[in-house]
């Protein structure tokens, strides 16, 4: 199963909630992704600039053409501890 983002939404500045197709559901602390002095990395160290995060094909992606692999941001997730089967709502 290729893994894609269903849903996303930025919370507090610099974390993405996000919904994956199966279900899985989790915070991911973006900090560290978006740190560095290239033009792309500083649009996004703007907290609204970084809150107009959307979905394109499944990855999540930014206006400027940043996106995050899908599968990459699924590991990095499950490594982290930070996904669970169900939305604590």
């Amino acid at each position: 199963m290729l893994n894609k983002v269903i849903e996303i939404r930025a919370i507090e500045p610099f974390n993405i909630r996000v919904r994956f197709n199966d279900g899985r559901v989790g915070v991911r602390d973006c900090s560290a992704d978006i740190a560095g002095d290239g033009s792309v990395a500083k649009a996004l160290q703007s907290p609204e600039y970084f809150a107009r995060v959307f979905i394109e094909h499944g990855a999540p992606t930014w206006p400027n053409g940043f996106d995050m692999c899908p599968d990459w941001l699924r590991m990095e997730m499950e490594a982290a501890g930070e996904l669970r089967a169900t939305a604590a709502e």
